[in-house]
């Protein structure tokens, strides 16, 4: 087994300090091009964590950790890195992401709703509106929630506060990411059963990466310092 458990812990691969930097979807493709095997053992890291359901908030702030890594061009150390912080974030990404989640289901429900009833009546086309912006902005906030949480150990209301001024500053590329997530699981489906495997390959770190990569410069922007109260990186 020790084979096994080395694939997992090796430092990941980095770049070359002289070479030029890249932005935007250039940078995106050059990661993705030199992490793209560390992204499948990541993959299956976040479905056996995830199995359980009640350990998917954690797991998905885990895999976050590692993408943000790679996105910053950090070493990596897959299992260490992704364990170290499943269990420092527990509690607070196991609470958190349950509560998006209610509340996304919730906004879900009140576009669902709404969309039936302005189908009878033009009226109800403005709680529609109204309903959807919701929804869209709770999404984008709790990306960037998730994504401040695994770059920085800090008080659940510092995160609150940098993710609202996150999403405030840069909503845009995480929408974008959002909507290539759900294309990828609309391919899933549409390509099924030739597809049958996606998710279990590639699709969950796929898009956590894509999430990661998208939330990072306004993270960065809006992320509270080392120095506050109960903040730290690790």
């Amino acid at each position: 087994m020790q084979w096994l458990t080395d694939r997992f812990t090796r430092e990941g691969p980095g770049i070359s300090k002289d070479a030029p930097k890249k932005t935007g979807l250039a940078l995106f493709a050059e990661i993705l091009g030199r992490e793209w095997w560390e992204l499948l053992k990541l993959n299956l890291l976040i479905i056996l964590f995830s199995l359980p359901v009640l350990t998917a908030p954690a797991a998905q702030v885990a895999a976050f950790r590692v993408t943000v890594q790679m996105v910053e061009d950090r070493n990596t150390y897959l299992l260490r890195d992704f364990w170290d912080t499943f269990r420092s974030r527990f509690r607070m990404a196991t609470v958190a992401g349950w509560g998006f989640a209610a509340l996304i289901a919730l906004g879900c429900h009140a576009v669902s709703f709404y969309a039936r009833a302005a189908l009878s009546h033009l009226l109800f086309a403005v709680p529609l509106a109204v309903s959807l912006a919701a929804l869209v902005f709770l999404l984008i906030l709790g990306a960037h929630f998730l994504v401040l949480m695994a770059m920085r150990n800090a008080p659940a209301g510092a995160l609150l506060r940098a993710a609202f001024v996150a999403t405030l500053a840069r909503p845009l590329p995480v929408l974008a990411a959002i909507l290539f997530a759900g294309l990828l699981w609309l391919a899933h489906v549409v390509f099924y059963p030739i597809s049958v495997f996606m998710p279990a390959v590639v699709n969950f770190a796929l898009q956590t990466f894509t999430l990661a990569f998208a939330a990072h410069r306004a993270a960065v922007l809006a992320l509270p310092p080392p120095g506050e109260r109960g903040a730290s990186d690790r």
